[in-house]
This record gives structure tokens, C-alpha cells and sequence, in this order.
């Protein structure tokens, strides 16, 4: 994704700061799409031969009736045109934005930074005879002939400019007008991409699983997440994983059945939550919870909710309009019930999944910001239908649970202690306080009404 933004500061301007000229997306989905976990290039090699370019640059013209749910939400609520992936990486990653507002890295389990495996390691330099064909890059697969894994290179110590892929990205943030730090800390492989959290759903190690993607299992973290805030704070919580009682009874994903998003769960990667089965079964249920809490009115204060692989409008496994009903059901329940007059419900997609868009990206550290996205803010405080230009990512709605229930930043170094942004008239999209990010309570009206 840093390739298809084409940022350089050389490029930047008044209006677009961060250079990005977001004009590679449909070069980088045919010369390399969605990575090569360490394989050769294929022989012979084409524009089609990853089967992804025109993917790139898909359209939903809601003016001709595309997407009709999800516009009449923008049309009769808030929506906003500035809102951000919140890293330029996959559903893994922008999870775990969400969950601990930063990056996690690889370690023992217990806090100690350690280093991977060096199929583990990122390495986005051409391999030899090749224009775009990465040495190291991917999620992991599995050789049945050799019965061994290969590839799947996703770690970064980016702190080191010497590694393989660091000093490009490094160096354009510290050439920028307003240098940006990147944030990362030496010795720390941090994850940048699709990797099994340490558990699995019953709270068993996911890395000493006999199947095909233990070698591709970032370890237990002891980094701070939003859960451990709420808890702290007696604010109730929990994640609704779509699928989640099938995928407690199989954890290898043997059931052709089993959509549900493990790498979608940040509470999944964390040790304090997934190694005590009291936590993990008061804070992780199924989306059927969730209709029985909301008709016991026993909403908790935040919900996350998350669709299956069926129906999270994913292109690989998916369709926009079965997300859609997916959507529909849940925020027709919510306002159906006593619930609704003190709710907000933040509707958006974990990341761009590669397709071209031009909004602005402003850069925040090593790991994004991410390309802009959709957001949907579904509330009686947010009836006009109205469109929040302010700049927000995953991590804004990180800082608007914390400002709502008066939490504190989880650590020293997460991106919630970014300020809100300031701006000028002329450009309400570009923060002149960067790295900044909202929290999202511009676009509601606690005032008595629109």
C-alpha cells in the first residue's frame, strides 16, 4: 500500500502535505497483488497473472442505486469523507489498531522483544529479474509435498534502516516539512500484515497447533488494550465475533462452515484476556449474544461486532449487499429497543482491501495512516445527514470510547495520544497539528437536536 500511495515529499503540496499521489494502485495489484509469500515469480508472468487488477478499480455508483442501505444511512445521519484505514497494512493489523491503537510486535509471550524466523521477515525488494516481485512478503502457506511451511514474511524492525523495505518508508516520513517519527522501537519485529493471533478461541496456544499456520502465529501480547481500560474503569464490554461458538469447536478452520475472523478479534491476540476464562467468556461471545443482550437490555457500554467471512462484504468470500443486511439487522434491533436513545453505532470496513481511492493520507508513523474508507455514524445525535470532514482512522474510535467514559491513553507511545485536529477553512481535510487524529465528537450533537 505504501507503493500505491506514492508519497514523496518532493510532490507535496499546500493542499496535499504527506505527497501521496495515489496513482500506483492498479501497477501494484498486476505486478505483485496481494503478495508472494517467498515464491518465484510465476513462468510465464502477465498483467492478469494475479488476477487482481481491475479489482482495483471497482465502482458503486450509489447515485444509480448501488449500496441503497448504506446510502440511506449517510443520507439521513452523519457520515464522514475523511476517515482512514488505520494502517497500510490488512484486516490483521487495522485490527489491531482498533484494539490497542499501535502496532504489536513479535516476542517470548511474557513482554521480551524477540527476532522471528527469517521466512517471517519482511522483504519487499524485487527478487532478481523481477520489476515487483517481492523476496519476503504474505500471509504463509503450506508445501503438502514437503509437508512444510514456506513464506509469509510480515515482521518488521523498523527502527533499523538497515533492514530490507524500512529505509524507503523511513526516509520519506523524515523528509517531509514536518518530519514524523516512526515510531518503532529498537529490537521490535513488528507485525505488519495478516498473522493468527497467539490464541485460539478456547484459549489454547494457537503456535503449538499441529496444522498449517502455526509457523504464521504472531505470540501472546502483554500490550494494553482498550479492553484493560474499560476494565479498569468498570465499563462493561464486549466483542461479538459473527461465528465464534462454531470456531470454539474448530480451531483449524476444518469446517467448510467456519467464517468467523479470527484475525479480526484484537482481544484474541492479548494474554490477560485469552489465558483467564472468566474474561474471555464474559467479553468474547457470539453475535447471537448480542440479539439476546439487546432483548434482556443488557447491552454492554461498547460492543464491537464483527460478520463472518459470508457476509462482510469482503470481495474474496462476500458481497457488499449481504454486508448490508448484515448491517441493517443489527442497527434495526438497536432502535427497536429502549437501548437506542443514548446509542451511537460507527459503521465501517476494517480496510480498502487494495481499491483505488483519492482522499488525502496523512502520515502518522511506520505503519500509515492507511488509505480513506467508509464511516457511518448511526445515532439520534447524529440525524441531518450530514459530512464530517474531520481526520479519523481506526484509532478514533479508540479515543472516543476514552473520552466518553474518561479513560486515559492506553500507553506512552499509542496513537491515541494524538491531538484533535486543527484546521483552516480553506482545507478542512489536512490537520495543521500533524500526526492528529479526531475522536469523532465533532460529528455528534449532545445539544438537544439538529
Amino acid at each position: 500500500m505504501w507503493q500505491q500511495e506514492d508519497c514523496n515529499a518532493s510532490f507535496a503540496t499546500a493542499k496535499d502535505p504527506s505527497g501521496c499521489r495515489h496513482d500506483l494502485f492498479p501497477w501494484v495489484e498486476v505486478s505483485v497483488g496481494a503478495g508472494t509469500n517467498g515464491l518465484p515469480q510465476p513462468n510465464p508472468f502477465n498483467t492478469y497473472t494475479t488476477g487482481e487488477g481491475s479489482t482495483s478499480m471497482e465502482f458503486y455508483n450509489v447515485q444509480q442505486g448501488d449500496v441503497p442501505y448504506l446510502t440511506r444511512l449517510a443520507d439521513t445521519f452523519t457520515m464522514s469523507d475523511n476517515y482512514h484505514q488505520a494502517a497500510m497494512g490488512g484486516t490483521g493489523l487495522n485490527h489491531i489498531m482498533l484494539g490497542f491503537a499501535d502496532a504489536i510486535w513479535y516476542s517470548d509471550g511474557n513482554g521480551n522483544a524477540l527476532v522471528p524466523t527469517a521466512q517471517q521477515i519482511e522483504d519487499p525488494n524485487a527478487q532478481a529479474g523481477t520489476n515487483n516481485w517481492y523476496v519476503e512478503d504474505g500471509y504463509g502457506g503450506f508445501n503438502s509435498q514437503t509437508n512444510m511451511p514456506y513464506g509469509g514474511g510480515s515482521y518488521s524492525a523498523c527502527a533499523d534502516t538497515k533492514q530490507p523495505g524500512v529505509p524507503a518508508v523511513v526516509n520519506y516520513l523524515q523528509s517531509l516539512a514536518k518530519p514524523i517519527n516512526p515510531n518503532c522501537d529498537a529490537g521490535h519485529y513488528y507485525l505488519l500484515n495478516n498473522y493468527n493471533p497467539g490464541y485460539n478461541a478456547d484459549g489454547s496456544l494457537a503456535i503449538n497447533d499441529n496444522n498449517n499456520f502455526a509457523s504464521f502465529t504472531i505470540p501472546p501480547t502483554s500490550v494494553k488494550h482498550i479492553g484493560d481500560a474499560l476494565m479498569a474503569a468498570n465499563v462493561s464490554f464486549k466483542y461479538y465475533g459473527d461465528g465464534w461458538n462454531l470456531n470454539l469447536s474448530d480451531p483449524n478452520f476444518l469446517n467448510p462452515l467456519d467464517a468467523y475472523c479470527n484475525i479480526c478479534n484484537p482481544f484474541q491476540y492479548a494474554s490477560d484476556i485469552m489465558t483467564n476464562g472468566t474474561l474471555r467468556q464474559e467479553h468474547i461471545q457470539d453475535l447471537a449474544n448480542f440479539y439476546e443482550d439487546v432483548k434482556a437490555g443488557e447491552l454492554p457500554a461498547v460492543s464491537i461486532i464483527k460478520p463472518s467471512g459470508f457476509v462482510d462484504g469482503h470481495p474474496a468470500s462476500s458481497k457488499l449487499d449481504l454486508f448490508e443486511g448484515f448491517t441493517k439487522k443489527i442497527i434495526d434491533t438497536v432502535q427497536a429497543s429502549p437501548e437506542w436513545s443514548s446509542t451511537a453505532v460507527f459503521v465501517t470496513f476494517d480496510e480498502g482491501g487494495g481499491y483505488y481511492d483519492s482522499g488525502y493520507v496523512q502520515p502518522l508513523d511506520f505503519f500509515g495512516d492507511g488509505t480513506r474508507i467508509p464511516l457511518i455514524i448511526v445515532s439520534p445525535f447524529t440525524k441531518g445527514g450530514h459530512v464530517n470532514h474531520s481526520y479519523a482512522d481506526h484509532v478514533s474510535l479508540t479515543k472516543f470510547i476514552e473520552r466518553n467514559w474518561g479513560l486515559t491513553p492506553l500507553t506512552a507511545r499509542s496513537r491515541d495520544n494524538y491531538p484533535n485536529p486543527t484546521t483552516t477553512k480553506s482545507n478542512p481535510y489536512v490537520p495543521t497539528n500533524s500526526p492528529a487524529l479526531d475522536d469523532l465528537f465533532d460529528a455528534f450533537n449532545f445539544g438537544g437536536g439538529q
